[in-house]
């Protein structure tokens, strides 16, 4: 045991990580999202398109769902999912970092923000997850309250956005500042229970999430996360699971 200590040493020491109880690398996966292959779309679309130079995939509401939305009650509207899934992607702690942009559709309610984002353990029935997202819209609005609620962390289906700003305003919202259409980097930093969001690759995170409602073992899959009123694009994942 001691000599293959001693063979491993070096290489652990290159990849940054402790000796101690053989600790394993971390896993990283990088998918260009310039296709639509691999993911699993659920009331969504997409296909590769070129935004502000930089190739990447576009998610809209499909059709079919808009048809089936329309026709549900306000309450059943609140609960109706839009996710395109990494097929075989499993979850639980790491780091999450893609580029995203969103935009209000151009049908959309009057209250659309051009929500956008990323869910992560998301469970089989589609309904079941964690979410960072944001709203454009609200990055530069003259409101300081529409400002203040520009990043989101929400957990699905217990804890929708407006559940959390009734019962703890402000906990798990905040301002960043951000433009409608406009390509902006995020990074997600999962651990057990603590959750951060990072935006614009700045030092310190937007929001910060010191209960992440999945639990401290929370698994699942990872979803491109748009709301239905939203034209969204993204590019660029990498997803490193400890």
């Amino acid at each position: 045991m001691r000599a293959m200590r001693r063979l491993l040493k070096p290489l652990v020491t290159i990849l940054g990580i402790s000796c101690a109880g053989f600790a394993l690398p971390l896993a990283a996966q990088n998918l260009p999202l310039d296709s639509a292959t691999g993911l699993a779309l659920h009331n969504v679309q997409a296909e590769p398109v070129t935004l502000d130079g930089r190739r990447g995939l576009r998610v809209s509401f499909s059709e079919e769902a808009k048809r089936r939305f329309r026709a549900l009650a306000p309450d059943a509207q609140a609960q109706f999912e839009t996710l395109a899934v990494i097929e075989g992607s499993k979850f639980t702690d790491g780091v999450i970092e893609v580029e995203i942009a969103g935009e209000p559709a151009p049908d959309a309610p009057e209250g659309a923000r051009g929500f956008v984002g990323i869910a992560f353990r998301v469970q089989s029935d589609l309904r079941t997850y964690d979410a960072f997202y944001l709203r454009p819209t609200n990055g530069r609005a003259d409101d300081q309250v529409r400002r203040n609620h520009s990043a989101q962390y929400v957990s699905h289906p217990d804890w929708p956005w407006f559940r959390l700003r009734k019962e703890f305003p402000e906990r798990y919202e905040s301002y960043v500042d951000l433009e409608p259409g406009k390509w902006t980097r995020i990074r997600i930093e999962v651990q057990g229970t603590r959750a951060r969001l990072y935006v614009h690759g700045q030092a310190q995170p937007t929001l910060v999430v010191n209960d992440v409602k999945s639990g401290a073992t929370g698994s699942g899959a990872i979803a491109l996360w748009i709301n239905p009123g939203t034209i969204a694009h993204f590019r660029d994942l990498r997803v490193t699971r400890n």
